[in-house]
């Protein structure tokens, strides 16, 4: 039996009644005709208005249920239900705006709506898309087996490299004591480290022009093959990295961006219920 996906669980339960929502607010919306041009004075635009501001109570109610009820039913649920609500506030927000935007605190609400949306839509993107990469590359194995036996590698490659010209030595040890894995934000979220030690190490014993003995050649050789396997491992390990900072990173937008919209919706509602 196929499993339901994150978006359609519950047989689109929450799709259906996102886009009946939405559905009513259009034909609404098309069929009223104010005796001034649309906007968020009119009756239509103060009934649209409060949907959405309910809509918006209703979203971070299910964020924080999210966080604090277990089951995988539930967090399914939750999850549907926080998506495809959110898709239909962006309508209903601007149906309300009457598609009127200037510079003033109501434009700034809905601004900071779209711009809390957009990170979700990645938030999303991201869950759907991610945990599945994780798994394929790192197979049977974790982050901290990569880690172990890249120390493993490096403990190897430091032997061998007592017995290669200074040059050569220098070059292995320097990938032995400086490749790094993570870092900042940004070198996490690449998942790369320019010009890293190892990748040098790596072209540098290959294309090695030292006039070698035959003790000198077979750790040469040695050193090679354990770079090669060294490098491999680091793809790895950064990408898985990489995403997790990927996974990371849009809840760090996310809950300020939500913080800050609910912020500029409570100064939209005050600005309207007094200063108009």
């Amino acid at each position: 039996m196929q499993r339901p996906t994150l978006l359609g669980f519950n047989r689109h339960r929450h799709l259906k009644a996102a886009g009946l929502l939405v559905a009513v607010a259009t034909l609404a919306y098309a069929l009223d005709r104010p005796p001034v041009p649309s906007y968020g004075g009119t009756w239509l635009g103060y009934a649209l208005g409060i949907v959405a501001a309910l809509l918006v109570l209703r979203q971070l109610w299910l964020g924080v249920r999210r966080r604090h009820h277990g089951g995988s039913g539930n967090l399914q649920d939750s999850v549907s239900a926080h998506v495809h609500f959110g898709a239909a506030l962006v309508v209903l927000a601007t149906l309300h705006s009457g598609f009127h935007l200037g510079w003033n605190v109501h434009t700034l609400a809905y601004l900071l709506l779209l711009a809390m949306l957009a990170s979700g839509v990645y938030g999303v993107f991201a869950y759907l898309r991610v945990p599945r990469q994780m798994t394929d590359n790192l197979g049977e194995e974790g982050f901290a087996d990569l880690l172990l036996k890249i120390a493993e590698l490096d403990e190897r490659a430091r032997a061998h490299a007592l017995y290669l010209p200074d040059e050569l030595g220098a070059v292995v040890m320097r990938a032995v004591t400086q490749t790094v894995v993570g870092g900042k934000v940004f070198r996490q979220m690449s998942g790369r480290q320019p010009d890293c030690p190892t990748r040098a190490a790596v072209r540098r014993l290959h294309e090695a022009g030292d006039p070698l003995d035959a003790a000198q050649s077979a750790h040469q050789r040695e050193l090679y093959s354990i770079m090669l396997r060294k490098e491999s491992l680091l793809i790895r390990a950064r990408r898985d990295v990489a995403f997790r900072a990927r996974l990371g990173f849009w809840l760090y937008l996310h809950a300020p961006l939500a913080v800050a919209s609910v912020a500029a919706l409570v100064a939209h509602i005050a600005a309207t219920l007094f200063y108009r």
